[in-house]
């Protein structure tokens, strides 16, 4: 890999390990203060809204500044994020903030990749983004799990940090944010070292309002394109089900196994190590080229999904959580690669990602708000994993069937975008 790639690596680690560990906190600090369930429900949602809200900009900003810049500025947004949950402001009102320094983050660390590395390194390039993504949710979302418990939560009460007693943090959900906020410095630090590719900067146009058209055109772009919408279907479908899955497997570990915030994080920890698992198997065995083959996992995986209704035992919950975390590793890995692939080629790194996480985002939200508004009218934990697996396995089925329908109808020009995949030379 190319010198700084590593530096890439770590930056993005760290700060993903304080999205993940601020995640299981701040459900631990709504309920702390007596929060209705469906406000616990709607931090997903509300993480993704300025994904979608601000796609437009995000992607092209990313593409003007150097994407180290960018993605220290955006850890900059996410601890202001932090700090307001520490305030009178709505928690929700706060992570939405952080979801903003997220989403300006994004485009910088996957385009960078893009702009970084050949085709024939970007298969193995995702496997580490997501095999480190992924361990960092795996320990955050087991560190916001004991910070918030009654051992290292009282140590953290305890501490005599001058500066932080001015912020006269009442319950263990608060002294854990402020730790936090350490962690994105650390990220912050590595940012500042990321090096200058030779990509050319994009500047922003005067009138901010033009990106609104330029970024619809990019969207119809990668939806026209007959291999970039397959790809962007399956990641679509994908991230927005496994964003709220996150939530979900929290619910049902105390609907079906009694366990509280604490316990129940370690078991989102589980499905993320065989996340890993299948990331780490695809980046080794899958070129660019064969990522449609990986489409029939996704239909298995919606139907785990739905069969986890059936486990109220631990020691059947965790093999069964690693098998369905490997699935969705393996399958996301090479089809994350071609989609960055086909929209570097198409329109530009910063402006593929965003194109991407727009969609991936809306998803999330969509299905979040969803979740939520059914929580709130009564709906359990058990009746929801039961959707969310039915739909994945279905629209799963229904994009394999539309990628064969591709195969018959363009195979000539599907031939030549699967041959712009395999060479180097040809690479946007």
């Amino acid at each position: 890999m190319k010198r700084g790639f590593y530096t890439i690596m770590t930056a993005q680690f760290c700060s993903s390990l304080a999205d993940n560990a601020l995640f299981v906190v701040a459900v631990e600090l709504l309920r702390s203060r007596g929060a209705p369930e469906w406000q616990a429900a709607a931090l997903v949602p509300m993480f993704a809204l300025f994904y979608v809200v601000l796609a437009p900009f995000v992607g092209a900003f990313a593409d003007a500044r150097p994407k180290g810049e960018v993605m220290f500025i955006s850890n900059a947004i996410k601890v202001a994020g932090c700090l307001l949950m520490l305030t009178p402001i709505h928690p929700l009102l706060a992570y939405s903030l952080v979801g903003l320094g997220a989403a300006a983050y994004s485009p910088a660390k996957y385009g960078i990749l893009t702009e970084l590395l050949p085709p024939s390194q970007l298969v193995k390039a995702n496997g580490w983004i997501e095999g480190l993504t992924i361990a960092s949710i795996i320990l955050g979302v087991v560190l916001g799990g004991q910070l918030v418990g009654p051992t290292v939560a009282g140590w953290l009460q305890r501490l005599d940090v001058p500066g932080v007693d001015v912020l006269h943090l009442r319950s263990p959900a608060e002294a854990a944010i402020v730790g936090l906020v350490a962690v994105y410095a650390l990220a912050a630090v590595f940012n500042l070292h990321i090096p200058r590719t030779t990509a050319p900067l994009r500047h922003l146009p005067a009138n901010p309002l033009a990106l609104l058209g330029d970024f619809w055109r990019n969207n119809t772009r990668l939806w026209r394109d007959h291999l970039g919408q397959i790809s962007l279907a399956t990641t679509t479908l994908f991230w927005g089900v496994s964003g709220n899955l996150r939530y979900i497997v929290l619910a049902w570990a105390a609907a079906a196994l009694g366990y509280g915030t604490t316990q129940a994080s370690s078991l989102v920890g589980v499905v993320a190590i065989g996340t890993a698992v299948g990331a780490v198997v695809a980046s080794l065995r899958m070129r660019l080229d064969m990522a449609p083959r990986v489409m029939p996992l996704g239909v298995a995986m919606g139907v785990l999904v739905v069969l986890m209704n059936l486990i109220d035992n631990v020691w059947v919950a965790a093999p069964f959580l690693v098998l369905l975390g490997a699935l969705g590793g393996f399958l996301v890995v090479p089809m994350n690669a071609l989609l960055q692939h086909r929209g570097h080629n198409l329109m530009g790194a910063g402006r593929s990602i965003a194109v991407q996480n727009f969609n991936e985002q809306a998803c999330i939200l969509g299905l979040g708000f969803l979740y939520s508004a059914a929580t709130g009218a009564g709906l359990s934990a058990f009746g929801a994993i039961t959707a969310f697996g039915a739909l994945v396995a279905l629209a799963m089925w229904g994009i394999q069937r539309w990628h064969a329908a591709n195969l018959r109808r363009y195979p000539h020009e599907l031939e030549r975008l699967f041959e712009i995949a395999r060479r180097d030379d040809l690479h946007g």
